[in-house]
């Protein structure tokens, strides 16, 4: 009983002191004002810059933490350096590696090109954003610069990714990305794929931009420009992509996000394949008639023999060179998309179209010679001919009645009109051979047996 006492005499004493100290703390907030940055020079047109050039902090990033970590991961946080390591660094190339009026709305000298502050070195916040001078000092929405999402030569990421140098936006401009189709942009289910906005919608990135208010009408639409693909703060993946390249899933690779639409055949839609780059890659595509087993992959879809799957042949860069004086004639960087691009006489790309042999089989290098390359893929369609006439010969011997998408039934006949199809699309063959081979191969034999066909 006395032991008990003393141990409660010991928790009063305790509770007496702890209320005791706590009575005498003062709990009002204490602030130490410190200058974020320094006030720009009026010649700088309100762009303020770096808070501190050493610890690569732009004033921006005070505030915008997450932001700011992201952006340092990117070789925009380290441009000036580049340029200078370059053994190249010109005066003329200082536009595109500091923070001026290149990639904004602004349209005279600012920033580093109208003062040479090293305030302004790197391509920070403002590059894209524009000065942001009246945020910092007053931090509001009304307030905030907003960045363009479009891709041109005048305003954001191509005032400086373009030319002989950085030809992404001249080459993006001539790809199926750099324009929408009017009549599936139109349409709400098609958005996500045909145009910037939608597709960034279904990604979940909600961040503004200048043309947001514009696109929010009928029919007003964007492309799918650069910040569709690459996350301009920066990302986890290699050159800011927003998704990976090298992971072979229709769900998270970034190019199959949108290449892999109806893959596989969907009943009771009578339209054929669509996109379904994605699914034959995998060796997912098509109708398989029983005892076809899959996937079926070639080498364009093991990620041992092609890491980067779609982009491995789609984005391939290379330089081109005299063939006599070897001196630099054009410089590629595969944003056309174009696997085989057509080139002229001397491998420099070019829009097309053109004949197959005036393409260039360059990205095939790393695995085949131009010549073998070239041999495979007319190979390659050559053995499909005659699969294909054979199977569109037993297709037009069965009643039409077997096509009938209202009858709640998937036919034998449906299932291989479907594979047909597929293996008639653009680049079926090159995409994955085995796998369109096999599905014709097998849908001949099963319609022969299924319908008693001689």
């Amino acid at each position: 009983m006395k032991r008990n006492r003393s141990r409660l005499d010991l928790i009063l004493v305790a509770l007496a002191l702890l209320s005791s100290s706590a009575s005498c703390v003062d709990e009002s907030v204490v602030y130490r004002e410190r200058d974020l940055f320094e006030n720009p020079l009026p010649a700088a047109l309100e762009f303020v810059g770096y808070t501190s050039r050493t610890d690569t902090l732009p004033v921006c990033g005070n505030c915008h933490i997450e932001s700011h970590v992201q952006w340092k991961s990117t070789a925009h946080a380290h441009a000036w350096e580049t340029l200078q390591e370059s053994g190249s660094a010109e005066a003329s190339c200082e536009g595109c590696h500091t923070v001026n009026e290149r990639g904004n709305s602004v349209d005279e000298p600012a920033g580093f090109t109208a003062t040479g502050e090293a305030r302004y070195h790197d391509v920070q916040c403002e590059s894209c954003h524009g000065p942001g001078l009246r945020h910092v000092s007053n931090p509001n929405k009304q307030t905030v610069p907003l960045a363009f999402l479009n891709a041109n030569v005048t305003t954001g990421c191509g005032e400086c990714h373009q030319g002989t140098h950085h030809p992404f936006v001249d080459e993006w401009a001539e790809s199926g990305h750099g324009s929408y189709v009017a009549s599936a942009a139109g349409l709400p289910e098609c958005e996500a794929c045909h145009t910037a906005e939608g597709a960034l919608r279904a990604w979940g990135v909600t961040a503004s931009y200048v043309e947001k208010g514009d696109v929010d009408g009928p029919g007003q639409h964007l492309a799918i420009t650069c910040a569709v693909c690459h996350d301009p703060h920066g990302s986890e993946h290699g050159n800011q992509l927003r998704f990976p390249i090298d992971y072979p899933s229709e769900d998270v690779n970034l190019c199959m996000k949108c290449h892999q639409r109806r893959g596989e055949p969907e009943p009771d839609v009578t339209a054929g394949p669509h996109a379904p780059t994605g699914a034959t890659l995998l060796g997912t595509a098509g109708w398989f008639p029983p005892g076809l087993k899959r996937p079926i992959i070639a080498t364009h879809g093991s990620v041992e023999a092609n890491p980067r799957l779609c982009a491995g042949c789609h984005v391939n860069a290379y330089e081109v060179s005299d063939a006599v004086t070897g001196d630099f004639v054009a410089r590629a960087v595969g944003h056309r998309f174009a696997a085989t691009p057509c080139v002229d006489v001397q491998g420099a790309p070019v829009a097309g179209p053109c004949t197959d042999d005036e393409k260039s089989y360059a990205a095939c290098v790393d695995c085949h010679s131009d010549d073998v390359a070239r041999g495979l893929v007319q190979g390659s369609k050559a053995r499909l001919l005659p699969l294909q006439a054979e199977l569109e010969d037993l297709l037009g011997r069965v009643p039409d009645s077997e096509f009938d998408a209202d009858d709640d039934r998937y036919t034998v006949a449906e299932g291989s009109k479907y594979n047909l199809q597929l293996s008639r699309g653009g680049g079926a063959a090159v995409h994955n051979a085995l796998l369109v081979e096999a599905l014709l191969s097998a849908s001949i034999d099963e319609m022969r047996e299924h319908y008693g066909l001689p």
